[in-house]
């Protein structure tokens, strides 16, 4: 019977081991699989080389990292909110519910009040200005706020906007006065109430349905936009942000911080490497849009107008008195990202 209870055990320890083999391999097998990482926005999809350059840059992305990690990573791009509602993407970021997104940086200015300076009225007026925050003091102290609540800014683009309204032109502060104007920042619906405008905040792929339905006069949002949600449908003017605009919006494409520090180093190292690769192709894109959005304007019949230097000056003058005041006072810390953006001139 000893015998009998020793071969018993010895069975059953070798029988324990054997079984042991394919789960170890599996695990192995597991660590060596392909990272999927999902990536959200909110503009229409098309194809790597036709369609919004928002969406052309993510799958940019998608395929350089797909190429350059040797299929170690894939990324999965969801188009149009068609993972998730716009809003609820950069909540989702900071829990790690979502690994990236292509994201309008002050849509969270209610979550994260520092964002808004993303939109700041009239405090980055031209791509120049703009091009130079990454590396200033003020991209450097936003960098680290955004990466304390959670979030790493991989691509910086930014655009300027223009206004589509829907009876007559909006250039001047004068021309707001008893309109329904869609700003896209609680900063720019401050300027627009001091301009004497009703404001409406929705996301800017929201803004065709509310300019149809005349829920609102005026939208405000990037020219690309403009172009994506066609709004020249619904519009009998436009003024152009190209050359000069009180209204640059940065829209990053954004990562987890959670998710990127649980890469493995080569594979962090590509995201901001690819990243920082295609800020040129974003800007470009951003570019062509603000000439193509005049012409598609022009061929629909709108009254095409651009700024001038001196009806600039008066949204300024309406920003640094309302917006820029409100800004600095919410925190020490929003005062400290307005007074570090003023010095780029």
């Amino acid at each position: 019977m000893k015998l009998d209870r020793k071969l018993d055990r010895r069975t059953f320890l070798a029988a324990s081991a054997a079984a042991a083999v394919p789960v170890l391999a599996g695990r192995d097998a597991f660590a060596q699989a392909t990272t999927t990482l999902k990536l959200s926005h909110q503009f229409p999809g098309g194809t790597i080389d036709e369609g919004d350059f928002r969406d052309r840059m993510c799958r940019k992305f998608a395929l350089l990292m797909k190429e350059r990690s040797k299929g170690a990573v894939e990324v999965q791009v969801y188009p149009g909110s068609s993972m998730m509602k716009t809003n609820a993407q950069f909540s989702a970021l900071r829990k790690g519910a979502l690994d990236l997104s292509f994201y309008p940086l002050p849509y969270a200015g209610g979550e994260v009040a520092e964002t808004n300076i993303g939109l700041m009225p009239a405090l980055v007026t031209s791509y120049e200005q703009a091009s130079r925050w990454k590396n200033a003091a003020v991209g450097k102290r936003l960098t680290q706020i955004m990466a304390e609540k959670g979030i790493l800014l991989i691509s910086w683009v930014w655009q300027p906007g223009g206004v589509a309204s829907r009876e007559r032109p909006l250039v001047t502060p004068a021309d707001a006065k008893g309109m329904k104007v869609r700003g896209g920042s609680r900063e720019m619906d401050l300027v627009f109430k001091a301009a004497g405008a009703a404001t409406l905040s929705i996301p800017s792929n929201e803004s065709y349905a509310a300019m149809q339905t005349g829920a609102c006069d005026a939208v405000l949002t990037s020219s690309t936009s403009l172009i994506s949600f066609r709004l020249e449908e619904t519009a009998k003017a436009l003024t152009s942000g190209r050359g000069r605009s009180y209204w640059f919006m940065m829209e990053p494409l954004m990562m987890s911080k959670s998710v990127f520090d649980a890469l493995p180093a080569n594979q962090r190292d590509l995201v901001m490497e690819i990243g920082a690769e295609l800020e040129a192709f974003g800007t470009q894109g951003a570019k062509d849009d603000d000439v193509k959005v005049e012409q598609i304007f022009a061929k629909a019949g709108a009254k095409v107008e651009q700024l001038d230097e001196k009806t600039l000056d008066q949204w300024r003058d309406i920003a640094r008195d309302t917006a820029w005041k409100d800004f600095a006072n919410r925190s020490s810390s929003c005062a400290e990202l307005l007074k570090l953006g003023e010095a780029i001139a």
